[in-house]
């Protein structure tokens, strides 16, 4: 039976990826794809349902994307969120203009009325808060449609063709601020779309295990193993599909947490592989000797790093695949086509010509990070790796502030792992998204042992964040602070003071370089 697939029509709505992510959270399967893609192409792809996301015209402006209306002759369901609500407005006999009273714009969180007769708000309270952020108005509904949600200000919030499978919301269905959003979400698909639930990570394992093996066949695979969450779950899915067929070379840049190389190695010990960690420490710290400045540091890091590889890989000689752990959002963030770009990821769109391969492959590159994790756990990897926190390419070099000695390095070593360890033991580690120690470059007076010191001043940082976009400041209990203070400064020579940045991003970022 072929897998059930839902399409996402992306419109350049900032909420695209969450909208999949919710879908893929109902165990239904999802590609988001831009709205460009042919009759054709829907075609082939053969979705159970479509969905049209949010997007910055209105669709009255000549230029404003549109869609083929022959997708509404297709017989598939189609939800229209926000903008795409307007657009199947408009496409099936409506008419949506600009509105002209404050009532009829919306922005924020909006008290919603719903029609729970609807099969879009079956089981559902009759009224929640939704998140709104419209300046048009639809001034005709088209024919066949029910009103189906309203608010005080607008009574077309949400409209409804039962018959043919057509629904249209103004507001953000996708967000947290929306209640019972995610229901509404997996109404569509499981009461109009009739989704059977079948996407989950044990089973998209054993499908991608058995693709790899057709696709290597007898072939040898390279992977450039950081220690990261992607490049690890793609380590371990290939080493299950291929096992010595795979090449994993680590470089151990001297630049990681406490005993966290030893704990990448130790990780891929149950596979059988070929593991190649390269300690390079001696060697970057010498090119990154004197340098300050962070962006400089990156620089010399990310070009070391790609001689390193390099070398490596001549020595193993000519590869039939160099794997890489790209990732989804990686790939609907470069853009194709009309799409908006919105970064550049290093290894999307571009082969490495360093090294001698036949062909590229990216085995998660249809996975969001969470499921990533999953996929991960799925494997059989460490929860310590699994469940990593975000950590930056060139490590801790950009969290010594100023210039790079191995001593600093290992004093901000033994800091951070007191403060991981602290925080894991009060449980405050399930409250916090990130949490690491910087290493200042001030020095302050201070007294221990009657002694007079002269050392560093150590930064610890906590926030807590859904999207890494923004962040809040975590609120580490002060007595949790008070241990984790003590134990740096009686434990770790060179830091005599201890400050918690209180800052959330914006007005600054979550790290500090």
């Amino acid at each position: 039976m072929p897998r059930q697939s839902v399409l996402v029509l992306d419109f350049g709505g900032q909420y695209n990826q969450l909208i999949a992510r919710r879908v893929r959270e109902c165990s239904v399967y999802c590609e988001v794809k831009p709205y460009t893609i042919s009759l054709e192409e829907i075609r082939a792809f053969d979705p159970i349902g479509i969905i049209f996301t949010g997007g910055p015209n209105s669709v009255y402006d000549e230029k404003a994307p549109h869609v083929d209306p022959a997708i509404f002759t297709l017989g598939v369901p189609v939800l229209g969120i926000c903008y795409g609500c307007q657009l199947m407005a408009q496409a099936l006999g409506g008419e949506v203009t600009a509105a002209q009273a404050d009532t009829a714009r919306e922005y924020g969180k909006t008290e919603t009325f719903y029609d729970t007769g609807c099969r879009l708000f079956k089981g559902l309270p009759e009224s929640g808060i939704s998140w709104m952020s419209h300046g048009d108005y639809m001034a005709k509904v088209p024919e066949g449609f029910a009103l189906v949600g309203r608010t005080e200000a607008c009574p077309n919030v949400a409209i409804a063709d039962e018959k043919r499978g057509f629904y249209g919301v103004q507001y953000h269905p996708e967000v947290n601020h929306t209640e019972h959003g995610v229901d509404m979400i997996r109404n569509f698909l499981y009461e109009v779309c009739h989704a059977r639930g079948e996407w989950t990570m044990g089973d998209y394992k054993d499908t991608a295990i058995a693709a790899i093996r057709e696709k290597v066949g007898s072939g040898k695979v390279l992977l450039a193993l950081s220690g990261g969450v992607d490049s690890s779950v793609a380590a371990a899915l290939l080493a299950e599909a291929v096992g010595k067929q795979l090449t994993c070379v680590f470089v151990d840049h001297g630049l990681l947490r406490k005993d966290e190389g030893d704990e990448v190695e130790a990780a891929f010990s149950r596979w059988d592989l070929n593991f190649v960690r390269v300690d390079a420490e001696t060697r970057f710290l010498l090119k990154l000797a004197g340098v300050s400045e962070p962006e400089h540091k990156r620089k010399i890091i990310g070009e070391e790093f790609i001689r390193v590889f390099e070398e490596e890989a001549k020595k193993i000689g000519a590869v039939d695949f160099l794997a890489q752990g790209t990732i989804y959002p990686d790939v609907i963030e470069s853009g194709a086509g009309d799409a908006a770009v919105i970064k550049s990821h290093h290894n999307v769109g571009g082969l490495p010509d360093y090294v001698d391969f036949k062909e590229i492959i990216e085995p998660l590159r249809m996975l969001f990070k969470d499921e990533v994790r999953q996929l991960g756990r799925e494997l059989g990897l460490p929860e310590y790796l699994v469940s990593r926190q975000p950590f930056p390419g060139p490590g801790l070099a950009i969290r010594v502030i100023g210039d790079l000695t191995k001593e600093k390095l290992d004093t901000l070593r033994e800091a951070d792992a007191i403060y991981r360890q602290e925080i894991a033991a009060a449980g405050e580690d399930k409250n916090i998204n990130q949490y690491f120690a910087v290493l200042t470059n001030t020095r302050s007076v201070g007294v221990m042992g009657d002694g007079r010191t002269y050392d560093y001043t150590l930064a610890l940082r906590a926030v807590t964040t859904s999207d890494f976009m923004t962040a809040d400041w975590a609120r580490i209990p002060y007595d949790v602070l008070d241990k984790i203070s003590t134990r740096i400064v009686n434990e770790v020579k060179g830091i005599n003071r201890i400050v918690y940045d209180i800052t959330s991003k914006p007005p600054a970022t979550i790290e500090w370089e």
